[in-house]
């Protein structure tokens, strides 16, 4: 399995053989390009905004996930959560989602702005690798976010949703939730690849990616 990260909270998840997913798709109204392929099997929508549902770089027809339940797509089982709070539920509506690549389970949290009950997180179930918003903006806070690692237990934390060079939105940088985390070295790579559930860390680890962007 491998991620790419293009900013913002826009992901694409392949694997050999596997069904590609390309995650929170954004306008390029927000300043940003990504940088390689778009092309993808299944898109995921966490809620209708431009930072999260739109389709300006998107190639093909692919399949859009834009509410909760289960589905399976091209062999992979994909699981939709609705992740707010009764006071939000009128005002804004937020899907995490949670893709399974051969055993590895992948949590995108979307634009999650709280901290998810204990109930919720054992609705998601285990998490090896999450997708969190750090940044603030509609979306957590670097404090906010440590606590969402706290109960849900990942086995790797990907910072996403925060402050980029060119990035139209007022977000604050990922410094801070390192800081909060604790963390002085970071490991950053352009793309995250695991092989599979072997070895997987028994305590979380941040994993930075760098954004595959085009230059301004």
């Amino acid at each position: 399995m491998e991620l790419t990260w293009y900013g913002m909270s826009c992901f694409r998840i392949s694997g050999r053989g596997k069904t590609t997913l390309l995650t929170d798709p954004y306008s390029a109204m927000l300043g940003l390009t990504p940088g390689g392929t778009t092309r993808t099997d299944v898109i995921t929508v966490s809620h209708n905004a431009l930072g999260h549902s739109s389709m300006d770089f998107i190639k093909g027809a692919p399949y859009v996930l834009s509410t909760p339940g289960e589905y399976e797509i091209g062999g992979t089982f994909f699981t939709g959560v609705a992740l707010h709070t009764l006071a939000e539920e009128i005002q804004r509506y937020n899907i995490g989602y949670l893709v399974n690549y051969d055993g590895v389970k992948v949590f995108h949290a979307g634009d999650l702005s709280h901290v998810p009950s204990q109930a919720v997180a054992e609705e998601i179930g285990e998490v090896n690798v999450l997708l969190l918003p750090v940044g603030g903006g509609s979306a957590l806070t670097a404090a906010q976010a440590s606590d969402v690692v706290a109960v849900i237990e990942p086995n790797y934390i990907i910072p996403m949703h925060y402050a980029l060079p060119g990035l139209q939105l007022p977000l604050e940088g990922v410094d801070r939730f390192l800081k909060v985390m604790g963390i002085s070295t970071v490991q950053e790579e352009d793309v995250f690849k695991l092989a599979g559930r072997e070895n997987l860390p028994e305590q979380p680890e941040v994993i930075l990616l760098r954004a595959n962007l085009q230059a301004q």
